[in-house]
């Protein structure tokens, strides 16, 4: 695996992208994201990926040896924080029972590690070094959203899927700016993992979750146009 990622790091990252999408997609059209399978994939993916990255000396390269020293530049991240409720904004609902309920949260929380290492981590690492910083946020910003496409096949509707796409190229962009300025991938793990868990106590349809997509487009473009125009330390 570490000769694949000397090889060529952008190959190593579509590998792990393409292996968590069919894992996932495939346990979630199946069994759903309460299911206990579901939770033992990402365990895997979650523990594969941990391990190259310790046993390869790589936290420091991929934001993983510390919080923003100075988070006061980056708003202490409030932008962030606010949408990271979003999901909560139309009420409070449990989207499982019992069991199920626990299982489905630590998957997201496992989902909101795993994507950001791959997607911030793996990929945009991988084409920074290449093709430079407009271009790498750009691509894995969009790559993330469009990504979501996928869950058409694991039976989501067709509208819902649409809406979810530009929420998550408006996350992605977020997120990958917040990485990029900061250096660090920790905050964009906790509000990933935050914004997935409260999905699962979030009331499903409801007119407040088109609030939050437009209200995450319209923040995603102001604070990433604030974090661009820092000046990096």
């Amino acid at each position: 695996m570490y000769r694949i990622y000397q090889k060529n790091e952008l190959n190593f990252a579509i590998f792990w992208i393409v292996i968590y999408c069919l894992i996932t997609t495939s346990i979630r059209g199946n069994f759903g994201d309460e299911s206990f399978f579901m939770l033992i994939g990402l365990i895997f993916i979650a523990f594969s990926i941990t391990f190259f990255i310790n046993n390869h000396k790589l936290k420091e390269k991929y934001g993983l040896d510390k919080y923003p020293e100075n988070s006061k530049r980056y708003l202490y991240f409030i932008p962030v924080w606010i949408l990271v409720t979003g999901n909560l904004w139309g009420g409070l609902n449990l989207v499982y029972s019992g069991i199920s309920q626990v299982w489905s949260i630590i998957s997201m929380l496992l989902i909101g590690y795993i994507e950001e290492i791959i997607f911030r981590g793996f990929l945009f690492k991988a084409i920074l070094e290449k093709d430079g910083a407009k271009k790498s946020i750009i691509i894995v910003a969009l790559t993330f959203g469009i990504g979501h496409i996928v869950n058409l096949f694991a039976g989501q509707a067709s509208l819902e899927t649409i809406a979810q796409v530009f929420f998550a190229i408006a996350w992605g962009f977020i997120m990958v700016v917040i990485f990029y300025k900061s250096k660090s991938l920790i905050p964009c793990i906790i509000a990933h993992g935050l914004i997935d868990a409260f999905s699962k106590f979030g009331v499903e349809g409801s007119f407040s979750q088109w609030i939050y997509i437009v209200a995450t487009i319209i923040i995603a473009f102001f604070y990433c146009k604030y974090l661009l125009k820092l000046e990096d330390k």
